[in-house]
């Protein structure tokens, strides 16, 4: 240090005590300015290690992102195939319909996609994995109905042949036609009753036809109908025949369409000749006159409708 006095610098040797602090100083001052740093750094700068991790993370929400697109396309396409599937196809082959709560039914259970929770971007892959197990769900149910659809057409062919498709008598000029479905005046008592068949005026002995194949499944005398033929064409289809004078097939005989299976008559509750037909479909009456399109014309067939519609007097 320097002497004032002697105008010299002179040599001076610190204690044991403030050498230790003069390092202990240096220490904790580097040490600080270490540690600031060092955090500075990691507050301003990534490490390889992070940069890394950053690109994995924005390269995997980048392909989350892609598989929700393509997840929502893929459940438009499968929408536009549930509603084909249930207002065309099933409806042209008279297949039952799918009830959107099958359709579209979820998983059970709160905690199924608990397991994921833990992960980076939980509520991303929780979505994204909910709705493929939904998509995979809804393609199962379809599959199945596709399936079902399938069979059912390999089986029209069949079933063409099976369901009612023409008039039981000979009628092609429509003249034959005296009172259709619904509601009609009773000849016996005069007050409107529903109907729940067509009539047909024709002379007794006049042939009557199978509409469709099927199987005799009596052919014998029932109550206001008389002399009685009913078929049953399978597929939930019967046909009734009443009133028929002479019977033509016996009870387990196999008939295809357009064959002969009795004649017109006058039996039962009958007010004269003419033949009651009916139309059962899953033993409930259907309107007969929306199964005569392989007999008739469009146009025939719009007369016919305007002649079934007919609200006045029936023959039973």
């Amino acid at each position: 240090m320097y002497n004032s006095r002697t105008l010299e610098y002179e040599r001076v040797y610190l204690s044991a005590k403030e050498r230790f602090m003069v390092v202990l100083r240096n220490l904790s001052l580097g040490l600080m300015i270490g540690v600031a740093v060092f955090f500075g750094f990691i507050y301003f700068f990534d490490s390889p290690m992070e940069v890394l991790l950053r690109k994995e993370n924005k390269l995997l929400q980048t392909q989350y992102d892609l598989l929700l697109m393509e997840l929502n396309q893929a459940n438009g396409v499968l929408e536009d195939l549930q509603q084909r599937d249930e207002k065309l196809y099933r409806a042209i082959f008279n297949a039952d319909s799918i009830p959107m709560s099958i359709r579209k039914s979820g998983f059970g259970g709160s905690n199924r996609y608990e397991h994921l929770k833990g992960l980076p971007n939980s509520d991303l892959v929780i979505e994204t994995t909910r709705k493929m197990d939904m998509l995979k769900k809804q393609i199962y149910v379809q599959s199945n109905s596709l399936e079902e659809i399938i069979s059912i057409g390999k089986d029209m062919d069949n079933k063409l042949r099976c369901i009612p498709a023409i008039q039981p008598v000979a009628n092609k000029d429509l003249k034959r036609t005296a009172s259709g479905y619904g509601m009609r005046i009773d000849p016996f008592y005069r007050i409107p009753m529903f109907h729940s068949g067509m009539d047909f005026t024709a002379d007794v002995g006049a042939e009557i036809y199978a509409t469709g194949d099927g199987t005799v499944v009596q052919a014998s005398w029932k109550q206001g109908y008389g002399n009685c033929v009913i078929i049953d064409h399978g597929y939930d289809y019967k046909t009734l025949y009443g009133h028929i004078d002479k019977y033509k097939v016996r009870v387990g005989q196999k008939v295809t369409r357009g064959e002969v299976i009795a004649t017109v008559g006058n039996t039962g509750r009958s007010t004269g000749p003419h033949l009651h037909y009916e139309v059962i479909y899953r033993n409930r009456h259907d309107n007969p006159a929306k199964y005569y399109f392989q007999d008739l014309t469009p146009e025939e067939f719009d007369q016919m409708i305007q002649i079934a519609e007919n609200h006045g007097q029936v023959k039973d």
